[in-house]
C-alpha cells in the first residue's frame, strides 16, 4: 500500500516545509554547471601525403604551370565561387582563425631539363608537412625519383615529417596545438603498382610462351613428319631469342622460315598459309596472358592487405608513440577513403576494387583498433563520407562523382594530373561542384566537405 500513500506523504512535508519555523535555514544555492571551455588553438600542424600538401611542389616548372598542389590550383572564384583553389588543410585553417598554412619544405629532385630540379629549402615556422607521394614510414613514394619518375617528389614519410617538427620545436608539441594526420593512400597506390606490374610481366611471360607453342604446331602441321617439323622449327625460335635484340616477331620470321623448309611444307612461307596461324597464336597468347595476369593479382592481392594493415599499425603507433607522447592534446585522425570510389578505382576491373576497398579497411581497423580509446584523438570516418558521397552526391551538393573536374589530356595537362591543373585547363561546363580533380584528388568543393566533416567532429568532442 505504500504506492497510495507515498504521494500524500510528500504533499503533507512539502506543506510543512512551506508553513514551517521561519528560523529554519534557507536552502543553499547549488551554481548551474559551466560547459567545459572548448579550446583556443594557436597552430595548426598537418602531416600527410598528397591530400594534405599545401604546395610542397609548387616551384620551378610546375609553378610556372600555375600548379603546386593535388587539387584545382589557383584562386579561380572569380569563375565561380567555389574554385577557392584550397585543401581542406587550408579550409580548417581559415574556420579556426589561424594563419594560412604553409609548407615546412619545398622543392623538387626531378629532371633539370624539364624544369623538376628545385633547391631542398625548410621553412621555418611553416607546419604544413604533408607531401605529395609520402608514405607513412617507407621514403619512396609515387613519383619518387627512384621510382623513374622525372618529377622528383620529396615523399618524406610521415614518420620522418613528425621527427622534424619535433625536432624545431624542443621535442615538444604545444598543448594547445590542433595536430591533423591523414596519410596511407599512397601506400597503397604504391601496393597496386607493383601488383599491376607483377600481373604485367607475369601475363607477358605466359602469353609469350603460349604463342610459340600454339604457332609451331600449326606452322608444323602441313609437313611429312609434323613432329620432326616441329622440333626444327622450335629449335630455330629459341635460338633467334637468344640473340641480343631480337623479338617475337623477328622469331615469329625465324619460325615461318624454319617451317618451310621442312620436307611437304614449303606452302607455310606464303603469308596467306601462315597469318591466319600467326592470329590463332596471338589470340590464344592473349587468353593465356590475361589468365596468368589474374592469377597472380589474386594469389598476391592478400599479401597487399597484410601491408595495408601494417601501414596502418605503424600510423596508429605513431600518433600515440611521437604525437601523443610528446604532449599532442588535440589531435584529429582520418582515415582512408573509399579509394574504390574514386575515377581511378571505377575504371578497375570489380576484382581490383573489391582489393582496394579490402585493402582501406584493414588500414581502418587498425587506426579504429589502437585510437578509438584515445581521448585526445578525434578519428573522423573519411571512408564512410566517400562511400556517401558515392551513393548520395546530392546531399553534398556535388553535381559529379564519377569523372575529373580537370582536363587530363596531353596537350591541356603535361603532367596528366590535378598537380598542373587550373582555371585554366578544365574540362567545359560547369565543373565546380565535380568530386574530384583528378583521378583520385578532390576538388576544392569537394575538399571543403571533407572540413565540414571534420568540423562536425570537433564540435561533437566539444573541441569547436
Amino acid at each position: 500500500m505504500r504506492h497510495v500513500f507515498l504521494p500524500v506523504l510528500l504533499a503533507a512535508a512539502l506543506l510543512s516545509a512551506c508553513n514551517g519555523d521561519d528560523n529554519s535555514p534557507a536552502p543553499v544555492p547549488v551554481p548551474p554547471v559551466e560547459p567545459a571551455p572548448k579550446p583556443h588553438f594557436s597552430a595548426q600542424i598537418s602531416f600527410g601525403d598528397s591530400l594534405s600538401d599545401v604546395g610542397t611542389y609548387a616551384v620551378g616548372a610546375l609553378k610556372a604551370l600555375g600548379g603546386g598542389k593535388f587539387t584545382i590550383n589557383g584562386d579561380n572564384t572569380r569563375l565561380n565561387p567555389a574554385f577557392t583553389g584550397l585543401t581542406w588543410i587550408e579550409v580548417m585553417a581559415a574556420r579556426l582563425g589561424l594563419p594560412a598554412p604553409c609548407a615546412a619544405q619545398t622543392g623538387l629532385d626531378g629532371n633539370a631539363a624539364q624544369g623538376f630540379s628545385v633547391r631542398v629549402q625548410n621553412h621555418a615556422g611553416c607546419f604544413g608537412y604533408g607531401q605529395g607521394g609520402s608514405r607513412v614510414t617507407h621514403p619512396v613514394g609515387p613519383n619518387n625519383k627512384l621510382t623513374g619518375s622525372a618529377l622528383g617528389a620529396l615523399t618524406v614519410p610521415v614518420k620522418t615529417q613528425i621527427a622534424n617538427h619535433l625536432a624545431q620545436s624542443g621535442g615538444k608539441f604545444k598543448p594547445d596545438d590542433l595536430v591533423l594526420v591523414m596519410a596511407g593512400g599512397n601506400d597503397m597506390l604504391f601496393q597496386l603498382g607493383a601488383l599491376q606490374a607483377g600481373a604485367t610481366a607475369a601475363g607477358q611471360a605466359a602469353g609469350a610462351r603460349q604463342y610459340f607453342d600454339s604457332l609451331v604446331p600449326l606452322l608444323a602441321s602441313g609437313a611429312i613428319a609434323p613432329s620432326t617439323a616441329a622440333v626444327a622449327i622450335f629449335s630455330a625460335v629459341s635460338a633467334e631469342l637468344a640473340r641480343p635484340g631480337s623479338s617475337q616477331a623477328s622469331a615469329t620470321i625465324a619460325a615461318v622460315g624454319a617451317a618451310a623448309g621442312q620436307p611437304g611444307n614449303a606452302a607455310v612461307a606464303s603469308m596467306a598459309v601462315y597469318g591466319p596461324m600467326v592470329a590463332a597464336a596471338q589470340a590464344d597468347a592473349a587468353t593465356a596472358g590475361a589468365a596468368a595476369g589474374n592469377k597472380y593479382a589474386a594469389d598476391q592481392g592478400p599479401n597487399l592487405v597484410t601491408a595495408l594493415t601494417l601501414a596502418g599499425a605503424e600510423l596508429a603507433t605513431l600518433v600515440k608513440s611521437q604525437v601523443l607522447a610528446n604532449g599532442a592534446r588535440y589531435v584529429v585522425v582520418n582515415n582512408l577513403p573509399d579509394v574504390a570510389q574514386t575515377p581511378a578505382g571505377r575504371s578497375k576491373p570489380a576484382e581490383t576494387q573489391a582489393l582496394m576497398a579490402a585493402m582501406a579497411q584493414a588500414f581502418n581497423a587498425q587506426l579504429s583498433s589502437a585510437l578509438s580509446a584515445e581521448t585526445d584523438v578525434l578519428l573522423v570516418d573519411v571512408y564512410a563520407l566517400t562511400q556517401q558521397a558515392a551513393t548520395n552526391p546530392s546531399a553534398f551538393g556535388l553535381t559529379n562523382v564519377t569523372e575529373t573536374a580537370c582536363d587530363l589530356s596531353s596537350v591541356k595537362n603535361p603532367l596528366l594530373s590535378s598537380l598542373a591543373c587550373n582555371g585554366t585547363n578544365l574540362k567545359a561546363g560547369d565543373v565546380s561542384r565535380y568530386a574530384y580533380a583528378d583521378d583520385v584528388h578532390p576538388t576544392p568543393y569537394f575538399y571543403a566537405q571533407l572540413a565540414t566533416q571534420v568540423e562536425e567532429r570537433m564540435v561533437q568532442q566539444g573541441w569547436r
